[in-house]
């Protein structure tokens, strides 16, 4: 059986776990999220913690236990602190400004560009280049800031583009 998924998912913060027709719904303090599992998936709440054990002894089964463990604990996580990504602008001109609903980018094109804010996340733009996007669902949140440096990845000549916090882009030298 899978090591991810023989550790129980604890809940803390408040959260509460409902288990019904196939779907998990873990509610708490910043949200909601609702989940479908697996067949293969058995899941079972005892008080404070939640199990998950393979309905039959093959190799999927083993599999989407660890990968419904780690949906289940990202989603635990999610409701009680939340997920955020910070993203950094790098290069002359490129600013961020967040108005309401939509993020507005200029990124050295000749244009801006603006984004619509997916439902259920936040985005901030602390200064005019960082860009903070939170919420509860750990796979809207990453994929948002995907979306974001997918318009002007960083370059490995200058550095210029957009990358996230914690990213270290590779410099190249330049032709001599």
């Amino acid at each position: 059986m899978s090591r991810v998924g023989k550790e129980p998912v604890e809940l803390s913060g408040g959260g509460e776990v409902t288990i019904a027709d196939g779907t998990i719904s873990v509610k708490g303090p910043k949200g909601n999220i609702n989940q479908a599992i697996n067949p293969a998936v058995k899941v079972a709440q005892d008080g404070n913690l939640i199990t998950f054990s393979p309905t039959d002894d093959t190799t999927f089964a083993d599999a989407m236990t660890g990968t419904t463990r780690a949906l289940v604990s990202n989603m635990v996580t999610g409701v009680t602190v939340g997920w955020s990504k910070e993203l950094d602008l790098v290069g002359v001109g490129y600013r961020a400004q967040g108005k309401g609903n939509t993020l507005n980018l200029q990124l050295g094109f000749s244009h801006p560009v603006d984004l619509q804010v997916p439902a259920g996340l936040e985005v901030e733009t602390p200064s005019q280049t960082k860009i903070v996007v939170r919420g509860v669902d750990k796979q809207k949140v990453g994929q948002f800031a995907a979306e974001i440096r997918a318009l002007r990845p960083p370059e490995p000549y200058k550095g210029k583009g957009v990358r996230y916090s914690d990213e270290h882009v590779r410099r190249k030298e330049a032709k001599k």
